[in-house]
């Protein structure tokens, strides 16, 4: 009997080049409250500290969606049906295990922004699915208009994937944009997403300021990140960071307080920080079940089912593109 040798999945890099970062880290601190696009934070290193963040006991998000997945996988595989998995903000890769067993996509293609990480993800993926053809493409996906033209893709229904509560780390207004743009990439196939909901204020603030301080130093590693790819001179110790749950907006903001008066060069631009002045590096928002049916149909979806753990803690909906 002979073992099957799974193919090494192919890799398309659209990451961003310096010169948009740059532009995009301007505009981002000429905003009131200074906020920086959430991608900037997935570096490698960035990337190993969110995995990391994963496994905390604070941080339930993760292991209470993969276990809903593992449980609702058949009958999100019968609902939906099959075609190309699309997955948006892959990451690790850890969630999609159930989908691949039960949909047998005629191929997986994930998106991420970074290189790296995509790469080890796919390639871990490959090996407990070798039937599956893989395609990682490195990017920013809240910016991309369309798909690069591969034979993976051509000609076959796509369904996206889009885990995490990801979507929360974007305004409403960029939430709609964003749903938008997935119905253009998924050439008008289904959606299944999933959000986060609101629960106790400590038990929010906890799970994003864990007790290790992973979350604290994947924050600062921002900072570190600016350093190196920038040439931004940061000091990284005076900045603390603190996760807030904010009631009216529902949502946590987590940001990096200036501790001190401080000028930070940045491209040999200067900015100044005042004592207290936050730098927003992400939001999650959450939503309740009747805020997601509304916001999916805002942005040109139909809302077709929910799936929920027993806790009703987080969901998975299933859209479909509206006519």
């Amino acid at each position: 009997m002979t073992t099957q040798t799974p193919a090494r999945p192919q890799l398309i890099n659209l990451h961003p080049p310096s010169a948009d970062m740059l532009r995009l880290v301007r505009d981002g601190l000429e905003r009131e409250p200074r906020q920086l696009p959430a991608w900037l934070l997935y570096d490698a290193e960035g990337s190993r500290l969110f995995d990391q963040i994963c496994q905390q006991p604070e941080y339930s998000l993760t292991r209470t969606e993969i276990a809903l997945l593992e449980s609702a996988a058949e009958d999100i595989a019968r609902s939906i049906g099959s075609g190309v998995i699309v997955e948006f903000g892959a990451g690790s890769a850890r969630k999609v295990g159930p989908l691949l067993e039960a949909m047998r996509p005629s191929a997986y293609v994930a998106l991420d922004i970074s290189a790296e990480h995509l790469q080890q993800a796919t390639a871990s993926l490959q090996i407990q699915h070798p039937s599956v053809p893989m395609l990682g493409i490195c990017c920013d996906h809240s910016r991309l208009d369309a798909l690069p033209d591969h034979p993976l893709m051509r000609g076959k229904r796509r369904v996206g994937f889009f885990p995490g509560s990801s979507l929360g780390n974007f305004t409403r207004d960029e939430a709609i944009e964003l749903l938008g743009r997935f119905r253009l990439l998924l050439n008008g196939g289904p959606l299944l997403l999933g959000l986060d909901q609101p629960k106790a204020s400590s038990r929010l603030e906890a799970a994003y300021n864990d007790a290790a301080g992973i979350s604290a130093a994947f924050a600062r590693n921002l900072l570190e990140r600016l350093n190196n790819d920038l040439k931004a001179d940061f000091n990284p110790a005076e900045f603390r960071y603190e996760a807030v749950w904010q009631s009216r907006e529902s949502r946590v903001r987590m940001a990096l307080i200036s501790e001190c008066d401080q000028t930070v060069s940045i491209a040999d631009e200067p900015w100044a920080f005042r004592t207290g002045q936050p730098l927003v590096t992400e939001y999650s928002v959450k939503y309740s079940p009747e805020m997601a049916r509304k916001l999916a149909e805002d942005a040109g979806w139909n809302w077709c089912r929910r799936w929920h753990d027993p806790d009703d803690d987080l969901s998975l909906h299933w859209l479909e593109a509206a006519d």
